[in-house]
């Protein structure tokens, strides 16, 4: 992908750090967004140290091109800014990666989940709503003119769950469950939009994510996560649960998305729904350690 530009949304952490990470492996130049910054002020909801900034030099370091930019994607005018930013600098972009979100706290901790809507909080519950479902709306709508002047553009909508698994499972809350089915829907909708232009649009979903938050509840990091499911940890640190054992680096989803943007073919995965480890099993890729988990089976 060594001459492929794309624009990961939502690039600070987690899955979509992951995504542009492996994106870089593959040599691609990585525009890097999100709202966290080490040179401006401004911050995520989660007020976390990590940065776009890390993200684009970790894109750099794996051989592709890393570009931090700050962008908070509920501000129109920012996302605006982006895009011509993108097409003045980069004159294309090939591959546009939804993963925004910011609501993990907002969605709570297990104590939290199967709060009925009467007894949720409203504004909390609108705002990963906005966070969750808007913000890739507004990202698409300024983007995506950017990704249909060339046949074979890939749009990645990035969700938790597949849409056949989210058809029939109640997720957490009523607000966070519409959030993660709206997001499938949009790859479906968007797929249907682009198909004329000769782009291509799929909703992916990680499994059980290690990301550096599910790393710091439990004491552990990416070397040491084994160490998570031992009985009886010292210090009072919580057991991770057995399912625990399939879970995935964010550098998994990452190459999910790598691969799709690699094949030629892509166009046949338009408007689907899949797992990082469906995808594994389709290119033949692992995870960092050489495995390929799969926490949805």
């Amino acid at each position: 992908m060594r001459d492929r530009v794309a624009v990961v949304a939502g690039s600070t952490r987690g899955a979509g750090r992951g995504i542009a990470a492996a994106l870089g492996e593959a040599g691609a130049t990585v525009i890097c967004t999100g709202r966290s910054s080490s040179e401006r002020d401004g911050h995520s909801d989660y007020d976390r140290p990590e940065t776009i900034e890390e993200t684009a030099a970790l894109v750099t370091s794996l051989g592709g091109v890393g570009v931090p930019l700050q962008v908070d994607h509920l501000e129109h005018e920012q996302v605006r800014v982006l895009a011509e930013r993108v097409r003045r600098d980069h004159g294309r972009l090939d591959v546009l990666v939804n993963d925004i979100w910011g609501a993990e706290r907002l969605k709570g901790g297990p104590a939290d989940w199967n709060t009925p809507i009467w007894d949720h909080d409203l504004d909390d519950g609108l705002r990963i709503l906005r966070l969750g479902v808007e913000t890739h709306l507004v990202t698409s709508h300024y983007l995506l003119p950017l990704l249909v002047e060339r046949p074979g553009g890939l749009l990645v909508e990035v969700t938790d769950g597949t849409a056949a698994y989210n058809a029939d499972q109640y997720r957490i809350s009523v607000f966070y469950d519409l959030a993660k089915a709206s997001v499938n829907r949009l790859a479906f909708s968007q797929g249907h939009e682009l198909a004329p232009f000769g782009g291509t649009a799929v909703a992916v979903t990680p499994g059980w994510l290690r990301s550096e938050m599910m790393l710091e509840n439990y004491g552990v990091t990416e070397e040491t996560w084994r160490s998570a499911l031992e009985p009886d940890r010292p210090g009072g640190l919580p057991t991770a649960p057995p399912p625990f054992a399939e879970s995935e680096s964010p550098r998994y989803v990452g190459r999910a998305v790598a691969a799709l943007a690699a094949d030629p073919q892509r166009a046949r995965w338009n408007q689907h729904s899949v797992t990082s480890a469906q995808l594994a099993r389709e290119y033949g890729f692992t995870d960092v350690d050489g495995r390929q988990p799969d926490s949805w089976a």
